[in-house]
């Protein structure tokens, strides 16, 4: 005997009911299979005794809500996972609050007194120097950093006394014996707080700039 396959979209609609789509945002999987089995077994009950239903057919139903009750349970483990991923988020970026970030630039920032920025070496140097420069070109003053190995390295520079407003950046000098190495130069600056804004991290810096989370190179 060959019967319709259930239509599952039928399953969240009881008569006296206002909307299918009212029903249909509260079904979850255990009610789903439990609509299911109560017309299964309708059927059951009044098929043709010399004709009775096809054990092929009744497979194909139960697969069918097999299939819905999979779909809604990988819908409800998605959800679970973007609030969690929502939750670590908001921590990542509370954890950033006070931090200094690296981003590409020669600019020094400045406070009590301090002038500091980062830069990361290519390779291993014997000598690196670096020169903090006035705003008309000179050098105002020559840090000895010595041997430095490749990677990141940050450094203070005792402003006391200076107008940050005659620092125009710095510049870095590294050697290998009497080969260049290459550095690239980073300004370091401190996170004063974080806001979330479509799915992403944005900070309020030390300069009063406001930068994605994607923008910065590392974090110190």
């Amino acid at each position: 005997m060959f019967i319709q396959p259930i239509d599952t979209t039928s399953l969240g609609n009881t008569p006296g009911s206002t909307t299918g789509s009212a029903v249909k945002n509260n079904m979850d999987p255990a009610a789903s299979q439990d609509r299911f089995l109560k017309l299964l077994v309708a059927q059951l009950n009044n098929q043709d005794p010399l004709n009775p239903m096809d054990n092929a057919q009744m497979t194909t139903q139960m697969a069918q809500i097999n299939t819905v009750s999979g779909i809604q349970e990988l819908n409800a483990t998605l959800k679970g996972m973007a609030t969690q991923f929502g939750s670590m988020q908001a921590l990542q970026g509370t954890s950033l609050i006070g931090r200094e970030a690296l981003l590409p630039g020669e600019s020094l920032a400045f406070k009590d007194g301090q002038g500091k920025a980062a830069f990361s070496l290519e390779g291993k140097a014997t000598d690196v120097k670096v020169d903090i420069m006035g705003t008309n070109g000179e050098v105002i003053k020559t840090i000895e950093m010595g041997a430095l190995n490749g990677g990141l390295h940050g450094f203070n520079w005792d402003a006391e006394g200076v107008d940050p407003a005659t620092v125009k950046g710095f510049k870095v000098r590294a050697m290998s014996g009497s080969e260049r190495v290459d550095a690239v130069s980073l300004q370091r600056l401190s996170v004063d707080s974080v806001s979330f804004s479509s799915g992403s991290i944005y900070m309020l810096l030390q300069d009063g700039s406001t930068r994605a989370y994607n923008d910065v190179l590392a974090f110190m």
